[in-house]
């Protein structure tokens, strides 16, 4: 810097000063923002990610050009990863509480040190009498998102009311000291700042005992979203881990814990069943599946259907017991549809009409929405209690239509239709008659 004036030092001092002032105000901007449903009525929660402390403030109203008239407060908390780095990210939750059925709201998010740009969402419906839309899948990676850029066109389109992701996340969001899991929290903000996204975990998760899951979603619970449930419209959704039965180095008491709290939901569910006559539910790893590889759910003491050795905390039985319709699954890149099924027998409703009184649950794995490990293959021979198979990548849409009809549809992100038209699910004029164990 020799022979430099004093007023070159003065200005290089300003703009060494400006630089550092961008970078923090840069820091302090919301990125990897998504929305979740807390379980309460007329609430929303808003999260996430800075690089720097700063407060946890949304601003939101409803018209979309107008001023943001309406504010509330959250709180954040430092996530350090696990990697050698040990990256410091802060991770800020605000729900938003006297939401109004149904209406359009504008929000954005962040502080006096940097706000995120605007994003628009839907609040939902209160009570059991109106028909949700979902977008479901598992399986989806920062590399290779094949079903994505379809997820953001129809998200913005206003045709889902909430995204269920059956886990595996970003393959794997530890990566590269969580920078993975940045850039996945990126590439889905367009679908997860705009409809409520709400997870469970899948195997990819466990890295650091499934820190990154847990500290980057916000689910209804306390149980950091392990496990937890919701109502939606007439179903009664619930989210659990598969995962407590495989890493067992985590504790044993999860796999306990968890089957408990199962069985406690499970009950308050059927009781509710006038009101809410659907139960369903997701989880990461299939009781059943017809896949080329050594899965657990290609084995037939499966460890999710029949529970530890001695037959301890299975999932079937209890599921069976208290009548679960629906069990939404991943884990295979692969779309596969059941046929009403308990104990590998098939219990469909009629010949003609499999679907309707089914006295079985019926099973979907629909994991293929796309990853770096591509998609995978199926056994030679479909097996008797499976209805269809598709190798092909895509997610799957569900329509909770009423107390007694539901319709699935498969769509192909390798085709320019749909790869199956649909399936309803119903029970004819009545509404399914399961709040007592199925005979």
């Amino acid at each position: 810097m020799a022979g430099l004036s004093p007023s070159c030092y003065c200005l290089l001092f300003l703009f060494l000063l400006g630089n550092a002032g961008a970078e923090s105000l840069e820091k302090a901007t919301p990125e990897q923002i998504h929305l979740s449903y807390p379980g309460e009525p007329g609430c929303m929660t808003v999260t996430w990610t800075t690089w720097v402390p700063a407060a946890s403030e949304v601003q939101f109203g409803m018209q979309a050009g107008g001023t943001l008239a309406l504010q509330a407060q959250g709180t954040s908390s430092l996530f350090v990863d696990g990697g050698i780095l040990k990256r410091k990210l802060y991770m800020h939750r605000v729900t938003l509480r006297r939401l109004l059925p149904g209406a359009h709201y504008v929000y954005r998010c962040g502080s006096a040190q940097g706000w995120s740009r605007r994003f628009r969402f839907r609040m939902l419906q209160p009570g059991p009498n109106w028909s949700p839309r979902l977008a479901v899948f598992g399986d989806m990676g920062a590399d290779n998102p094949q079903a994505l850029p379809r997820l953001r066109r129809e998200t913005q389109q206003g045709m889902y009311d909430v995204v269920l992701h059956v886990g595996d996340f970003a393959y794997n969001m530890d990566q590269d000291n969580a920078r993975v899991g940045d850039t996945f929290m990126r590439l889905i903000e367009p679908v997860a700042a705009s409809v409520p996204y709400m997870t469970c975990p899948g195997n990819h998760e466990e890295r650091y005992n499934f820190s990154n899951y847990r500290a980057r979603f916000s689910m209804p619970g306390d149980t950091e979203g392990l496990w937890y449930s919701w109502d939606l419209g007439p179903a009664h959704i619930i989210s659990f881990s598969t995962e407590v039965y495989f890493f067992l180095h985590y504790g044993r008491h999860l796999i306990q814990k968890q089957f408990c709290w199962l069985e406690r939901d499970l009950q308050k569910a059927n009781e509710n069943r006038a009101s809410r006559p659907w139960i369903i539910t997701m989880g990461h790893r299939p009781m059943y599946c017809s896949n080329a590889d050594l899965d657990d759910c290609t084995r037939h003491e499966s460890i999710v259907r029949k529970g530890l050795s001695g037959g301890r905390y299975g999932l079937e039985d209890l599921f069976y017991k208290y009548g679960v319709d629906l069990q939404l699954w991943a884990h295979e890149h692969s779309y596969e549809r059941l046929w009403p099924i308990y104990d590998y027998q098939v219990y469909n409703g009629s010949r003609e009409s499999p679907y309707t009184n089914p006295r079985g649950p019926i099973h979907i794995i629909t994991g293929s929405a796309g990853c770096e490990e591509m998609l995978t293959p199926f056994a030679p021979f479909p097996r008797p209690w499976s209805a269809l198979r598709v190798k092909e990548y895509g997610f799957t849409r569900l329509h909770i239509l009423n107390g007694t009809h539901l319709h699935l549809q498969q769509v192909s992100d390798d085709q320019v239709s749909s790869r199956e038209g649909g399936l309803g699910l119903g029970s004819g004029p009545v509404p399914w008659e399961l709040g007592s164990p199925r005979p």
